[in-house]
């Protein structure tokens, strides 16, 4: 089969601007919630871009780890998406939920989160990942997989008798979005597009249909 003869005709629902709220944070709860109901394969993943110091973009999937006034996530702060919003703090995310056919584009500014969110949301994590999160350098170049079996039982050893806390390279981001478009498969490449753009005081949120 060529690739080009692969296609799927998108039908299942409709996505009308007087039916959805005028807050697009409160509408991907809304859309969130029904991919997570509808249990889609790895419903919170989405499509990171961040900017490199050439000017390029650079993608990544990552979790989101809450949804409040902006997207939050966690990782590495020495990791490359690290490094690359600590020279340029924008960013851009996207959800695809195949089995809804929706998708989410999310632009927007990019912060770190306060020290004690990130301790908050450590702490939570699997006793596993929180020894990942010390025992992995991301990003950094690496000779082997032992390298990192080693480092592994090394912090096991550390931590045997004391509570893991969290590394002080590793937490939290918050992407507020400057923009929000919600995307709804419809018959005949004819899909349904609707835009958020805040207003330059953010006092309000406007909504524009856009074409497919």
């Amino acid at each position: 089969m060529r690739l080009s003869d692969i296609r799927i005709e998108y039908s299942s629902k409709k996505l009308n601007l007087n039916e959805i709220n005028s807050n697009p944070l409160e509408q991907f709860k809304v859309w969130l919630s029904e991919a997570i109901t509808a249990q889609v394969n790895e419903p919170t993943a989405m499509h990171l871009c961040t900017i490199n110091g050439k000017g390029h973009p650079s993608g990544r999937i990552v979790l989101l780890k809450g949804a409040d006034e902006g997207f939050v996530f966690f990782t590495n702060y020495a990791s490359h998406k690290g490094s690359q919003l600590s020279k340029n703090p924008v960013a851009s995310l996207t959800f695809f939920w195949p089995e809804l056919e929706r998708q989410v584009r999310i632009e927007g500014t990019v912060a770190k989160t306060s020290a004690d969110e990130s301790d908050e949301y450590f702490k939570s994590r699997p006793e596993q990942s929180q020894i990942g999160a010390w025992t992995s350098p991301q990003s950094e170049v690496i000779p082997n997989r032992a390298y990192l079996e080693e480092r592994q039982l090394e912090i096991e050893k550390r931590f045997h008798s004391e509570p893991i806390s969290r590394p002080e390279n590793w937490g939290g981001y918050r992407l507020i979005p400057t923009s929000i478009e919600f995307w709804q498969g419809r018959p005949a490449r004819l899909h349904d597009r609707v835009l958020y753009s805040i207003k330059e005081d953010n006092s309000e949120w406007t909504m524009e249909r856009l074409a497919p």
